[in-house]
């Protein structure tokens, strides 16, 4: 039997459940297993295929083009300036499988881009480089990081920054992504402005998922699938927290200003700032955001 222990400690961290019986690949030491997990690439967001079919895809057709004549109506619980800018793509009763399309065709660009990339020109494989958020799991028990061949210090000497692009840049500059910078999570001083350059510059030439003018961007589709379930409950009669369809504040990278959840429309995307609320006195210290009128009124 042991004797008594005086020194103890909680570890901080998180618990991170195997998503299938494939979560082992392998153990190469005794205290080295390999795993085989999922990777959320952080400062982008492609569109959702989470409908998973064609059929539930335009089943939420049918959901949106509805939650549409809620918002007409003043039923859905959300403003009136982001509701006349969502409502008209709601109401297109294509939603869902526009937004399930343009997901297919992000997951498509995106295999094929990283087996381009990945590939020397003698045919061998490159390696992942991978680097993380200072967070380095979602609430999902995704690791959050940036992801791109690993390059041979020669390979990196010969290429700009440009050239030697994230996948996650490479989903922006094709117009497969909007940029999707989540705060304390956000690019570097030579990193950000390339971002947002390539953002900028893959919606005015409408690539990618810009060439559709309805398209919603992902958080925005999740957003409204939400505001659905929810306003669906107002209509039963339920007692809801109105505002619970709501997540996460927006500053405006130009100007410093700080919008609150649905104050962003205003912000052209490549600009937008996501701020989740518990962070947001961080976020007015450390950025120097000034609040939008707006927001100090409310």
């Amino acid at each position: 039997m042991i004797e008594p222990l005086q020194v103890l400690w909680q570890p901080a961290g998180e618990s991170m459940p195997a998503r299938d019986g494939r979560a082992l690949v392998d153990i190469s030491d005794g205290d080295t297993p390999n795993v085989r997990m999922p990777i959320r690439m952080l400062s982008v967001d492609t569109p959702e295929v989470t409908a998973r079919s064609a059929a539930r895809a335009a089943a939420i057709d049918a959901e949106f083009a509805q939650l549409a004549e809620w918002i007409a109506t003043g039923v859905a619980p959300i403003s009136a300036e982001l509701g006349a800018v969502l409502g008209p793509k709601l109401a297109t009763g294509k939603a869902g499988t526009l937004q399930f399309r343009l997901g297919t065709e992000a997951s498509v660009f995106a295999k094929a881009n990283a087996e381009q990339r990945l590939t020397r020109p003698d045919g061998s494989r490159r390696n992942l480089f991978l680097r993380t958020a200072d967070a380095p799991f979602d609430s999902n028990h995704r690791m959050l990081a940036y992801v791109a061949p690993d390059y041979s210090a020669a390979e990196r000497a010969a290429l700009t920054r440009a050239e030697r692009s994230t996948f996650n840049l490479d989903l922006v500059r094709a117009g497969w992504g909007v940029t999707f910078v989540l705060y304390p999570s956000v690019p570097g001083e030579r990193d950000l402005p390339l971002l947002v350059a390539a953002a900028a510059e893959a919606r005015a030439a409408g690539l990618g998922i810009w060439a559709e003018a309805d398209m919603l961007p992902a958080y925005e589709y999740r957003a409204m699938e939400k505001l659905f379930r929810l306003t669906r409950r107002i209509v039963a009669g339920e007692d809801v927290d109105r505002f619970s369809w709501r997540e996460r504040y927006c500053a405006d990278l130009r100007s410093r200003t700080l919008h609150g959840p649905e104050g962003y429309s205003g912000v052209p995307p490549e600009y937008r700032l996501w701020i989740w609320p518990a962070d947001v006195p961080d976020a007015i210290a450390r950025l120097n955001l000034v609040p939008a009128p707006a927001l100090v009124s409310a």
